[in-house]
């Protein structure tokens, strides 16, 4: 008896810790990892190759991966879109242009893998001395989170395409959606500490400037206190 226990246990713990390359439970395929073009790149060619490392399926079905390519990185504005059979496309896009790009797999069966990792490039204009900054990414609090603290640390990301550009950051935070109140300018770190209050919902947006006058207006993010 004990014997039969002890396989069971240890077929169990075979099962539990073989892996099967990131396939779902559901037999849809891996997600797509993106190579190319890489994240910050600034592309001088407005005919972007979009490569990615291709999908495993555990029954080796036909895969499909679908391109979105958008102008904003929660793709609510999407430019352009692609379907391949293989593990690369080349899309034009317009010039002087900030984009985001992600990729899903989808198998024969109609199952998908969800949405790989979100990259972002610019693409070159003619004559043109600056980029603008890309949009500013959410670090923490997480949107939506509830805190039970008085203060807390507002944190983002930011890129430019152009490597030298010096990036700062005005932050606009409090009760009013979207925020107008400035509680921090031309900050050169992207953190920022607030004092709250409980029961109230906050919202706060970062605005990214670089070193040569451009400016991007960050989304808005929220979050609650007990």
């Amino acid at each position: 008896m004990k014997n039969s226990i002890y396989l069971s246990i240890i077929a169990l713990l075979f099962i539990s810790c073989s892996g099967d390359d990131g396939d779902s439970e559901n037999g849809s395929p891996t997600i797509p990892v993106l190579t190319l073009p890489a994240d910050n790149k600034l592309c001088v060619d407005n005919t972007v190759r979009f490569e990615w490392k291709q999908s495993k399926d555990k029954n080796k079905s036909e895969i499909i991966y679908h391109v979105e390519i958008a102008l904003d990185n929660q793709f609510t504005q999407i430019a352009e879109t692609g379907e391949s059979y293989s593990n690369s496309q080349d899309i034009e896009l317009d010039k002087n242009t900030a984009y985001y790009w992600r990729i899903k797999a989808t198998n024969s069966e109609g199952l998908s893998s969800a949405y790989s990792k979100t990259r972002k490039f610019y693409t070159a204009g003619e004559a043109l001395i600056n980029h603008l900054p890309f949009s500013p990414e959410l670090v923490s609090p997480v949107v939506n989170t509830t805190l039970s603290t008085s203060t807390a640390s507002l944190k983002w990301n930011a890129a430019d395409a152009d490597e030298n550009d010096v990036l700062s950051y005005d932050v606009y935070f409090g009760t009013a959606n979207p925020p107008v109140t400035k509680i921090s300018e031309k900050n050169t770190t992207k953190t920022a500490d607030v004092t709250l209050q409980p029961a109230k919902e906050y919202f706060w947006r970062v605005v990214v400037k670089d070193n040569k006058g451009g400016e991007t207006v960050g989304q808005i993010w929220g979050f609650k206190t007990n």
